[in-house]
């Protein structure tokens, strides 16, 4: 049994067939599919969770162009590893393949360092990151890349998984694998293939007799037992992020401020940390108590201007605010509620008499026609329609149980009375 490669270094598929999920992106006749074939791939983020294969992906499209593959990690390199990479794409004289993984973490300097290359054909940019590239890569370079979204792996793809990875075990390891229970395995991997296979080797590594037998017991204490050499490459980094995000939802302060440490002492970007407390105020507190959103924000702009390690106070108190706020997911609710009737419903006329009549003909068919200024009528309200007649009456707003959203909904009823059910 080599101890040299991982399991899921052996594992990686070397053509499209073999690779897991994303069928939308690489299935037969998928659109990325079908440019990897016509061998004029552009530049690109891959944007998705972790270990769902975007170096990977990255790996198999040099390899079916059998174009020079260079890859440097946004943590460890700069522009000066950067600058060495198109020197030696500029004395092979073919076009080469840059992959960048967690691109999100280079800064703006890092990334204007590869406009020139892009621009020029020197390189084809190959980006991977697990934020959204709209707030993470500058404008100039992301107007240069397509962007195309990898999802989440499902059941079936990591039981695939699983399977193979026995099958190797078994024929090079010498080794009988018996599964009897998977969901320990599946929870510990959150989806991710590479977690998944890291975990899978260290539970067979970690048995000596020949047959190994699967439980959820066996591997839960396995891999509690080795959790360090488990987290030897920070598998752990989004556990950790999700249980601060987790801790502050369930308002507990003391919880939250403890991985809020752990983030930071293990180097974690204050201004990651700061982003998804941006989002949380939305989604958690929202209407709850609107100054979250306020502090939030504020604390990532204060992040940017400060920095560390005094950034860590700002952080500290923002979290524990949160943490300790009423909390609400009526706004995330209602946008959830509007976007899947807007698909569903398709493209539905606006009211009449709420339509812009910027033209004389506009107004003489009848735009605008009816509408009441809102001001003018006592407590600046007038009972009108405002959505289309076929969803009329339909409640995407629903005010949470808190002292502030009951104000809201007292408001509401009063000025709906049972319209909307408030």
């Amino acid at each position: 049994m080599s101890d040299h490669k991982p399991l899921a270094e052996i594992l990686r598929p070397d053509n499209l067939n073999d690779y897991l999920g994303q069928k939308h992106l690489v299935g037969e006749g998928a659109i990325l599919r079908k440019t990897i074939e016509l061998g004029n791939i552009p530049s690109m983020i891959l944007w998705g969770p972790p270990g769902v294969g975007k170096t990977t992906l990255a790996f198999l499209i040099s390899k079916l162009l059998s174009k020079p593959f260079y890859t440097l990690s946004a943590v460890s390199s700069g522009v000066k590893d950067v600058r060495e990479v198109f020197q030696k794409a500029s004395n092979s004289g073919r076009n080469a393949i840059l992959f960048i993984d967690e691109i999100h973490r280079f800064s703006k300097s890092q990334q204007d360092s590869l406009l020139g290359a892009v621009e020029k054909g020197l390189v084809i940019l190959i980006g991977a990151t697990t934020e959204n590239p709209s707030f993470e890569v500058i404008s100039p370079l992301l107007s240069r890349c397509q962007v195309y979204i990898l999802k989440e792996l499902n059941v079936d793809d990591l039981n695939l998984l699983i399977n193979k990875a026995v099958a190797f075990i078994e024929k090079e390891w010498d080794k009988i694998v018996k599964i009897e229970e998977t969901e320990a395995l599946l929870r510990i991997s959150g989806g991710d293939a590479r977690k998944l296979l890291n975990a899978f080797e260290l539970v067979i590594k970690s048995h000596h007799s020949k047959e190994v037998v699967i439980t959820d017991k066996i591997v839960l204490e396995t891999i509690q037992q080795n959790l360090a050499l488990y987290d030897k490459n920070g598998e752990m980094h989004y556990d950790i992020i999700s249980a601060f995000i987790k801790s502050i939802r369930g308002s507990d302060p003391n919880a939250a401020v403890y991985y809020l440490a752990r983030m930071l002492d293990g180097g974690e970007d204050p201004k990651f940390i700061a982003r998804r407390m941006v989002i949380l105020a939305s989604e958690d507190i929202g209407n709850a108590n609107p100054n979250a959103l306020l502090l939030a924000t504020n604390c990532f702009q204060a992040i940017t201007m400060i920095g560390m390690p005094e950034g860590r106070i700002i952080l500290s108190q923002t979290a524990t605010y949160l943490a300790c706020s009423p909390k609400s997911n009526a706004a995330y609710m209602a946008i959830e509620k509007a976007w899947a009737t807007v698909r569903e419903s398709g493209d539905l006329a606006v009211p009449l008499h709420i339509r812009n009549a910027p033209t004389k003909l506009m107004k003489d068919i009848g735009y605008g026609k009816d509408y009441r200024y809102a001001h003018d009528f006592e407590n600046n309200f007038v009972d009108m329609e405002f959505l289309p007649d076929k969803i009329k009456g339909e409640k995407f707003y629903d005010p949470g149980n808190n002292a502030r959203e009951n104000e809201i909904r007292t408001r509401l009823r009063s000025l709906w009375k049972k319209k909307y059910g408030y």
